[in-house]
């Protein structure tokens, strides 16, 4: 599609690729039993998020606890004409149903107890039952253990107390027994609305004594330990509830882990959660799981939203995306809980998008690395290794394709490289040897001024400054190169002499000759499909060669262009030495070289010079040329070789 960045479309069906797998596979994982515990504890998490309080008009619990104990002076079991005296003293009070989560089914050792508590027993009241699930070889069995029938000819009604436990032996699940404790006390209560539909979760309103608890001992004589009307009309719920709430680790009888045990490490009573379940069903509170394909359908949207979402997205970006994201669907899977009580674990969408955007984010660095030793590869052999770090670091610099950039070029030959071929002849490894010995330390110059070598063509080197990194000062660099490489081939050589010295053969000093240009060049990869370059071409190359080659003419080791004396001139004295045409071109360019360590009176007088010069005002015998062989000898030569030009002209005949 016109407009659209290079790779997108490869881009796109890596992502398709990646979402479809993503889906399917987290898809098939929602079928295990681990991935339900684990979205099952993603509730507990969600559910507990500002828990809300339970209502206002709730049961209230009298708690079997440790102060009742003390009071009544005895240990559990408690005669049955006690739970007798409770029940009326409940009834009263004006307790609208009253729950007993006490099971009675043997009977008692004293008879009396019973006929107490038979008397007391009517259709307000909830006895606990018991259902226990056996499993055999033939058939399971559920077998149930219920109060006895005396008690519930009186019209007292039988609650199954038994729940239903996750794999991790949390009770998160509202009980599907339609004769349920709960279901049966709201049923008496006039509060149940609607039965729940299977796997309906369990809302937890806090940690253990949440709900409004008066001890045993208490309710038996409320006008005198208990506010007025306190169980006026009211649900209230008979059981085991200690004051010192069990931890997991000491366990308790009749106590249970619960949703909101992830924040207190505490267990909550059986008879608290079933105040709590009843609240569920009187209040339609319950939690109704999606279904199934709901949540495959979630898993997959999120993958095919996170796919859309980091196509244009590389790196950091993407994981930073990944984690808002997957904070988005958290929020979602809450507010659905809360204002349409329907739970839609944010486990398969979060970790969908995240493993989406993790695998877009691994396969982005995958390729990252690639690319940077892909451009390690290419510019090590031309560029210091602190540039091809940078470089590699940051991809975005390099344009391989070709682009105008403003160069400084640097041309470097041997001087006299042919004759001294000619010499080794019959010597190659010498002539090789020799030849990389004196590249060697041209090279590391270049490459320490930041510089990029192009290429070596035997005996010459050539590079250039500003491609691929930019760099501001390119005319300096490239010219402080050239004063360094000049150096080191003065090192080179007093190298070469005392080696000679010492196998008595004659000394053979090199020399080289350097042209610099600064000009708009086309710079990139150039070469064939199979095999190229980076390289630059255009006219300010021609010209650095040019001047590379007219440097021997005027006696000198370093030309340099106009734009590059302009450029580098603040920070090296220079100085024009003639107006040359140079073979390819119709302009006039003007050149220059380096006077090192030339003072302004020798650079004013040089200027001098060279405008008589162009005015045609020199003569053979002018004192200025001795003069300034003395003030700046780095060009005796060369104003030797003015002086012989312009004294075979005027022996030239007219």
């Amino acid at each position: 599609m016109q407009g659209e960045p290079p790779g997108l479309w490869q881009r796109r069906l890596k992502l398709l690729v990646l979402s479809a797998f993503v889906a399917i596979a987290l898809s098939l994982a929602t079928l295990t039993n681990a991935w339900l515990l684990n979205e099952l504890r993603s509730f507990d998490y969600l559910s507990t998020i500002d828990t809300p309080a339970p209502p206002e008009d709730g049961p209230i619990i009298v708690a079997i606890d440790e102060p009742s104990m003390a009071e009544i002076g005895r240990q559990w079991p408690w005669p049955r004409a006690l739970h007798a005296r409770l029940i009326e003293a409940l009834r009263k009070a004006g307790a609208r149903a009253i729950g007993v989560d006490v099971i009675f089914a043997e009977p008692s050792t004293n008879p009396a107890n019973d006929d107490d508590l038979e008397k007391a027993l009517g259709p307000d009241v909830v006895l606990a039952g018991d259902q226990t699930f056996i499993p055999e070889p033939q058939a399971d069995q559920f077998v149930r253990t219920e109060p006895l029938a005396r008690f519930i000819a009186k019209g007292a009604r039988t609650g199954i107390a038994s729940v239903n436990l996750s794999g991790d032996g949390t009770l998160r699940a509202v009980p599907d027994y339609p004769d349920g404790f709960a279901a049966a006390l709201a049923e008496i209560a006039g509060t149940r609305t609607q039965s729940p539909p299977d796997d309906a979760l369990i809302q937890v309103f806090g940690p253990a004594r949440t709900y409004p608890t008066v001890s045993y001992y208490q309710a038996l004589d409320p006008d005198n330990f208990l506010p007025e009307g306190i169980f006026a009309d009211r649900v209230v719920l008979v059981g085991l509830s200690l004051q010192n709430a069990p931890s997991i680790a000491d366990g308790g009888a009749d106590a249970f882990t619960t949703s909101d045990t992830v924040h207190s490490n505490r267990l909550v009573s059986g008879v608290e959660m079933q105040a709590t379940i009843y609240d569920n069903l009187a209040n339609n509170l319950f939690i109704e799981r999606a279904p199934r394909p709901v949540v495959v359908a979630a898993i997959a949207l999120a993958a095919v939203l996170a796919a859309f979402s980091v196509l244009r997205m590389t790196g950091w970006r993407t994981l930073v995306y990944g984690v808002v994201a997957v904070t988005l669907i958290v929020l979602a899977s809450y507010a659905a809980m809360r204002l349409g009580h329907i739970f839609v674990s944010p486990l398969g969408p979060g970790l969908a998008f995240l493993a989406v955007t993790a695998g877009q984010a691994a396969l982005d660095y995958a390729e990252e690395r690639k690319r940077r030793r892909e451009i390690t590869r290419a510019f090590e052999q031309y560029l210091s290794p602190a540039l091809v770090e940078r470089l590699a670091k940051d991809p975005s610099h390099l344009r391989l394709g070709g682009e105008r950039r403003t160069l400084s070029i640097l041309f470097c030959d041997i001087r006299g490289f042919t004759t001294i071929a000619e010499e080794m002849k019959d010597d190659p490894e010498r002539l090789t040897a020799l030849v990389n010995r004196l590249l060697t330390p041209l090279s590391e110059a270049v490459l320490e001024q930041g510089g990029t070598i192009d290429k070596y063509i035997g005996d010459c080197l050539m590079a250039f400054w500003n491609a691929p990194l930019d760099d501001p000062d390119h005319a300096v660099h490239a010219v402080r190169a050239a004063l360094d490489m000049l150096a080191r081939l003065e090192r080179v050589n007093g190298e070469l002499e005392i080696e000679a010295k010492r196998e008595g053969r004659p000394v053979q000093s090199l020399r080289i000759g350097i042209g610099v240009n600064t000009g708009e060049c086309i710079v990139g990869n150039m070469g064939s499909h199979r095999r190229f370059d980076y390289s630059a071409l255009g006219d300010a190359v021609n010209l650095a060669s040019r001047l590379e080659g007219a440097s021997k003419d005027y006696g000198i080791s370093l030309l340099i262009g106009e734009e590059t004396a302009r450029l580098a001139g603040k920070a090296f004295p220079v100085a024009e030495l003639d107006r040359i045409t140079v073979k390819g071109r119709s302009a006039v360019s003007p050149v220059f070289t380096v006077a090192v360590g030339a003072k302004k009176e020798a650079l004013d007088r040089h200027r001098a010079f060279v405008q008589a010069k162009y005015d045609g005002a020199l003569r053979v015998h002018d004192v200025i040329f001795d003069q300034l062989k003395g003030t700046l000898p780095p060009l005796a030569r060369y104003y030797e070789r003015e002086r012989s030009r312009l004294d075979t002209s005027r022996r030239e005949p007219k």
